[in-house]
Order: structure tokens, then C-alpha cells, then sequence
């Protein structure tokens, strides 16, 4: 008896993925749960095992292919069970030659190719799909992105969704020849959606960045009082400055909620809620995962979920629902020593606080001259649905939680 092993459901808005690389080959014996395959999907890595224990007999999806939620990948041959083999899809013939006919009965075929496939541009299942859904023709759409040219999902939908009017784009500009001394690399599957979301945040909203900096000297003095005790009581749980600087934002968005809201059409869509997410370094770059409902989280609460969620983006193990859903983000590129910085939106959410570096600057406090830790804080935001008076005072009321904690836990 024979196993199929499919994609599993991806997560939300996630319906196709790529084959990164088959980690079993064809023929081996595999365990029960055992990884199989490494799919490579928008967000994250996701590693598919075996159903059951026995070998794997067939590989049906190879790797660089586009597969949609719930296709066949392979087969698992149970232990003692003879190997059950799916047809493969025929090589495309030329023009005018009848395929040969399978050994698994009489199947009805055209004597003629359809011209989308002897174009040589054959689309993936889940294109094709689409296409005959929508009644288009795969050679209006050309060479797709996947592996040898193959149209995907992805193609037929950015197709669909040019304007009517639209003049045809120019041809691609032919990759030019490695000089000495270069080294040509496929970006990743995660590296394309993410220059592809960041150009799409800044053509899609009037993104404007509005700073101010904050005096960290209250805050450390809080932490460095507290943080031996912290750490004992919440069972390892350390104080960070991040559990700070989220509350603080949670006060300001609770204040001007627009910051907190998205536009879908012609409609401001305000959240009741914060779904805060967090920008971490992860295995395969930048991931951002979410702490849904932070606003009925505390300091302990928040630290033990950010330290869960850096430990797990280093080790590819965060879940794809926990990268989706975000209304707010913080990044804090301080850690990588960032003075400065203007942070881009995270479509379709309409701010993002960037935090940076502390370092010790001189001050005037009170007539004179002072030396404090100060950070810059930059705030981008979407112009469209958040004017500059509520920007501005959004920032002011984050410095002002931060460089008084005593508002934070009195709610003010």
C-alpha cells in the first residue's frame, strides 16, 4: 500500500509554495514523521514528513517546482507494500505528433498539442487552473517565473491584475555575463516577496516618516533596580527595553487609533485590538512574528513571548499564522548599531516604529549640560489615513511612556 504525501495547508493567504530541495531521495527507507521535503513559501521554510514509515517511492513534485495547497508530492511505500507509481505528465511533443498511448488504458488525447503548451511554457497545475477559469490562454502571459519558464500562479495573477489599458511592458533585460570575480545566485523564494511587498508599500502609500528621541536614562534606572528580581520571580523571564517600548505604543495607538487601522478600498478599517509584531533576525533574514492582543499583556508576558519568538525565528521553527495578522510593528535596527533610519510599512498596517541606538549625548537639562543615553525614534506611517498632527503626537506620547514608566503601569 502506497501513502500520498501532499502539501499541507500553508497558512493564512499562503496557497502555493516552491520546492526548496527534497532532503530524501527516491528509493530510501523513511521513518514516520520523518522529513521529507522542504517547501519554501512567502514567509517561511516549512518541512513536509512522511505519513507513515516505509520508502519513499516516487517523487512527483521535483525540486524549483510551484505546488498549491493540497497537491501531490510524492509517494510513501509502506514496508512490504509493492510501489505504486502516478503517471508523470508527458513531455511536450511538437506540433502535429500524436503522444504515444500509456499502458494504463485507452486515453482519449489531442492529435494536437494546445498552442500554450507547445509554446514550451507549460503552466503549473494551479495556473492552468486559473487560466481556464478566466478563459485566457497561457501565450498571452509568455514565459512565467517558474522553473524552465513555467507560468505559476503567481504570473496569472499579476496578468490578471494589469490595468485594461496598460501598455504592454518592455521585454526583460537579458541577464548579462558574470564579470571575474562575481558570483550569480537565485534569490530566495523569501528574499523576491520581500523586495517585492517593500516596492509595494512604497508605490501603494504615502508613506512619511516623522522622528524625535527619547532620554532612556528613567527606563535603565528601572531596569537596572528591578531586573534581578524580574528574572527571579517570572521564572527566567529577563527585562528588556522592548516590553517598554510596546507598552508604550499600545497607550498611544489606544489614544489615536488611526495608527492602529488599515484602508481596504474606499473604507478606514479601525482594529479594537493590537496585534503587535515584532521584527527579528531569523535564519533565512528578517521575519516579523505577532503578539496578538498585547494589550491585555503585562512586561512579563511580553518579554517571555519576544525571547520565545528570537529563539525560534533563529532555529526556522515559527509557525506560519504566527507571521500573519499584525496591525502595528516595532523593528529595532539599535541592535545592529543603527543610529537613524526611516523603516518601511508593513502592508497593509499604517505605522511601524523604528527604534535605534542608545548612545550617550550631550544634553541641556534644566540649564545645563548633561550627559544621557538618548535613542532616535522614527515613526513612518501611511499619509493617506494618518494626518501629520497625529503622527507627531503619537511619537511624543511613546517618549514620553518610555522616559516616565510610572505612566505605563498607572495608564497614562
Amino acid at each position: 500500500m502506497a501513502t500520498e504525501i501532499k502539501v499541507p495547508t500553508l497558512g493564512e493567504s499562503v496557497t502555493t509554495a516552491t520546492v526548496a530541495r527534497w532532503i530524501k531521495k527516491a528509493g530510501e527507507t523513511v521513518a514516520a514523521d520523518e522529513p521529507l521535503v522542504e517547501l519554501e513559501t512567502d514567509k517561511v521554510t516549512v518541512e513536509v514528513g512522511a505519513p507513515v514509515a516505509g520508502t519513499l517511492s516516487e517523487i512527483l513534485a521535483p525540486d524549483g517546482a510551484e505546488v498549491a495547497v493540497g497537491a501531490l508530492l510524492g509517494m510513501v511505500a509502506e514496508a512490504g507494500a509493492r510501489p505504486v507509481t502516478h503517471e508523470r505528465p508527458a513531455a511536450n511533443p511538437p506540433a502535429g505528433v500524436n503522444p504515444p498511448p500509456t499502458t494504463s488504458g485507452p486515453v482519449a488525447r489531442p492529435a494536437t498539442p494546445p498552442a500554450d503548451i507547445a509554446a514550451g511554457h507549460a503552466p503549473f497545475p494551479a495556473a492552468a487552473q486559473l487560466l481556464a477559469e478566466r478563459g485566457v490562454p497561457a501565450s498571452e502571459i509568455g514565459a512565467g517565473s517558474g522553473k524552465d519558464g513555467r507560468v505559476t500562479k503567481g504570473d496569472v495573477l499579476a496578468f490578471l491584475d494589469r490595468p485594461a489599458a496598460a501598455p504592454a511592458a518592455a521585454p526583460a533585460k537579458p541577464a548579462r555575463d558574470a564579470e571575474p570575480g562575481e558570483e550569480r545566485v537565485r534569490m530566495t523564494r523569501l528574499r523576491r516577496t520581500i523586495a517585492v511587498r517593500l516596492k509595494e508599500a512604497q508605490n501603494n502609500a504615502a508613506m512619511l516618516t516623522t522622528f524625535n528621541e527619547v532620554d532612556m536614562s528613567a527606563a535603565m534606572a528601572l531596569r537596572s533596580e528591578y531586573k534581578d528580581a524580574f528574572e527571579k520571580k517570572h521564572g527566567g523571564v529577563r527585562l528588556g527595553f522592548m516590553s517598554f517600548f510596546v507598552r508604550a505604543c499600545v497607550a498611544a495607538l489606544q489614544e489615536f487609533p488611526a495608527v492602529n487601522a488599515e484602508i481596504d478600498g474606499e473604507d478606514i478599517v479601525y482594529k479594537h485590538f493590537i496585534h503587535m509584531g515584532i521584527a527579528v533576525g531569523g535564519a533565512n533574514g528578517l521575519v516579523v512574528p505577532v503578539i496578538r492582543n498585547v494589550e491585555r499583556m503585562g512586561f512579563a508576558d511580553i518579554e517571555k513571548t519576544i525571547g520565545d519568538f528570537g529563539r525560534r525565528a533563529r532555529d526556522g521553527q515559527l509557525k506560519l499564522d504566527e507571521l500573519s495578522g499584525g496591525t502595528f510593528s516595532i523593528t529595532n535596527g539599535g541592535v545592529y548599531g543603527s543610529l537613524m533610519s526611516t523603516p518601511i510599512l508593513n502592508p497593509p498596517q499604517s505605522g511601524i516604529l523604528g527604534m535605534h541606538k542608545i548612545q550617550d549625548r550631550p544634553m541641556a537639562i534644566g540649564g545645563k549640560v548633561e550627559i544621557r543615553p538618548m535613542m532616535y525614534l522614527a515613526l513612518s506611517y501611511d499619509h493617506r489615513i494618518v494626518d501629520g498632527k497625529e503622527a507627531v503626537s503619537f511619537l511624543v506620547r511613546v517618549k514620553e511612556g518610555v522616559e516616565d514608566p510610572r505612566r505605563l503601569l498607572l495608564g497614562l
